[in-house]
Parts: C-alpha cells; structure tokens; sequence
C-alpha cells in the first residue's frame, strides 16, 4: 500500500498532511490505519513517520468542499506514541497554521493582494478559523522570511483568527458554569478554571505546585516531579467537564493543562508565565489552542487568568512560554468576537508513504465519523 502525503511545519508542531481521499483509498479505519503509518505503539516510533514526541505525532486530513462557507475543512489527529491510538478530542492550532498554505500551494485557493484570506473549518471542534497567509504582489514569497518565537528557521507568514471559540467542544465557555472549582488530587486541594475555548483546558496557579513565579526557568523541572498529580487533576477536570464519563475513559489530548502566574518583577516583555502539558509532558511552547482558551479566560471575572492578568481586556495578551513570548489578539469582526495568533508554515516534504501489509479493520474506514 503507497499513501501520498506531505511533511509540514505548523507553528511549533509538526505534522503529516493527507487529503481524505487517499486515506480514504486504504480501505482501512483512520484509528487503525494512522497509528500503523506513524509507528505506533512504540516509544520510538521507528517503523513510521511519527515524530515520537505529542509535538510531532500528528496528522492533519484536508478536504476540499465542493460548496459552502469554507474553503478547505480539516480533522486534527493525535496520534498515540506508546499506544496505537489516535485521540480525534480537539484540534492542534499549530498544525492549523499548514492548512491555509496547503491550500494555496495545492492550487486550491488563488492568490490575492498581499494577504490571501482562507476560510477553514476544523471538523474536530466546528470551529472556523479564517487563515490570512502572507502572499506579496499575489504570490508566495519564494523564500519564506518569517521569524517566530520557538523556531529557529523561518517559514511562510500565517495568521489564525478563531471566530467566537467559546463552548466548540462542551456548549460553554465554563463548562461547569463556574469561574473557580476545587479538586483533590495527589492528597491536595486545589484551586482551579475549567474553559473550553480553541480547547477545553483546565488551569491552576504555579504557586500551588510549589513553583516560584520569578524563576520561569526552573518550573520545568518542578512540573515534572507533580506529573502523576497533574493527570489526576486532568482526568477529574474531564468528568466535571463533560468529556468523559469516567476518569479512567479520559482522552490522552482533552483537556490540555496549563500551569500560571504572575511574570517575574523584573519581566516587561510579558502579560502571564505559562506551562502548557501536551499528551502528559511539558509542552516546548504553547498548544495555540490552548493559548486562545487562556486568552478568554482572561478576560472572564473570578478565573485563576483573569485574576493573574488584571483582567486583560486589551486587544493583546502576552504570554511567557518556554520558547519565547507568544502575543494574542482580540477583536470584535461583524458582531462576532475573534481571537487570534500569528504562526509561520511550511513544507518540509512530498512524499509517497509505504504500507507492507495489509490491515484488518473491522471499522468502516469512513472519515466522517472519525472525529466523533
């Protein structure tokens, strides 16, 4: 079996892209087939195309709609490393940043002025996200300038606008109604924000953990040793938020964690410190997702966020990650609240992906209901 697809860089996530017709083509389920492609289960992934970090084990599955109100919709796929499993729970806003450009690339979308707008739907969430990639004097720069936070090369100029995030997984910005909740886990009580906005996250506050808000450089090591504590605090949170019947039937992605403070006295560069767990390990930089989640909840009275921040109510909210500074933005755009970041996007690869055996799959290998 041969499955065409492309290598992309998204923000700081990297992924593999395929049309759904192709996967479509395998005759094979996606929750079979993708974790076979990447390697999985296996810590390594070393007979496939994973990554073998939550960064970089995902896949991004692209149609294009013969009408309506988008120009490309698309399903995030995170696929399990250690388990031969893929979590369809949310969406990746790094990996977003590719679709835009895919489309452009791929022909499916014209070039227009300086920016090209594309609309996009994310089947994970419903969540539309209008993508304007930068395109001077109509085109595509031939070789990509754009710089941001947490990678070292640039890439092609990507900026995501989440059109009203609130409540795309669970109904509500609060999903239990509450700007505050407690929990115990680990033998503690602890204080913390449940919102679903780009994704549903769960949010406490770093002096909880222990963790000093003017040293940001040693939280990793802090996060680290609570990790057990953090999934109990994680799988409760997808209970009381509707995403899980049961703690042990909690999704691996769903709910993300992020870790908060205050910035450090001397830090003028930023708004909030943030840690951000992907997959149960400390992110490198910040799920965008996530990042648009914090950015509501800041603005929400009573949140752990929102009494960090002041209340950030401005139209930029800045936050202090392990890979630099990451800058959100709101707006309101034709009654409608917009939250938004900027990414950098390219293609690493074109590639023919081979499969030696064939796969049993007792599932029908339909994509639409793959993210349900």
């Amino acid at each position: 079996m041969k499955i065409q697809a492309e290598w992309m860089r998204g923000g700081t996530s990297k992924c593999w892209v395929f049309e759904a017709a192709e996967l479509e083509e395998a005759r094979t389920a996606p929750d079979v087939l993708l974790p076979r492609l990447f390697g999985s289960p296996d810590h390594r992934q070393i007979d496939g195309v994973g990554g073998a970090t939550s960064t970089t084990s995902k896949a991004m599955i692209l149609t294009r709609p013969v009408d309506g109100d988008v120009d490309v919709e698309f399903t995030f796929a995170q696929v399990g490393i250690e388990e031969a499993a893929v979590d369809w729970g949310s969406n990746c806003g790094n990996c977003s940043a590719v679709v835009g450009l895919y489309a452009i690339e791929k022909g499916w979308v014209t070039p227009t002025g300086d920016f090209t707008q594309i609309a996009t739907r994310n089947t994970n969430t419903g969540q539309i996200i209008i993508q304007r990639v930068g395109t001077p004097s109509g085109a595509l720069p031939i070789t990509p300038q754009a710089q941001m936070p947490g990678v070292p090369f640039p890439g092609y100029q990507v900026g995501l606008g989440f059109q009203d995030p609130a409540g795309k997984t669970t109904g509500q910005l609060l999903p239990t109604g509450l700007a505050l909740d407690a929990m115990t886990a680990g033998g503690s009580l602890w204080t913390v924000s449940m919102v679903d906005a780009g994704a549903p996250v769960v949010i406490l506050r770093a002096e909880e953990l222990g963790l000093d808000p003017e040293r940001y450089d040693t939280w990793r090591d802090g996060v680290e040793l609570q990790l057990q504590t953090l999934e109990q605090i994680r799988r409760q949170a997808a209970v009381r938020m509707g995403l899980a019947a049961t703690t042990q039937e909690a999704a691996r992605a769903v709910p993300k964690v992020a870790v908060v403070a205050s910035p450090a006295r001397s830090d003028q560069e930023s708004d909030i410190n943030v840690m951000m767990l992907s997959m149960g390990k400390p992110h490198p930089a910040l799920a965008i997702t996530g990042s648009v989640a914090l950015t509501l909840a800041a603005r929400t009275p009573g949140t752990v966020a929102h009494e960090l921040t002041g209340g950030a109510t401005g139209e930029t909210l800045r936050l202090r990650t392990p890979s630099g500074v990451i800058a959100t933005w709101s707006e309101e755009q034709n009654g409608s609240l917009v939250v938004g970041v900027d990414r950098t996007a390219r293609t690493i690869a074109s590639t023919t992906i081979h499969l030696p055996e064939v796969l049993d799959s007792t599932v029908e290998p339909s994509l639409a209901g793959a993210t349900r």
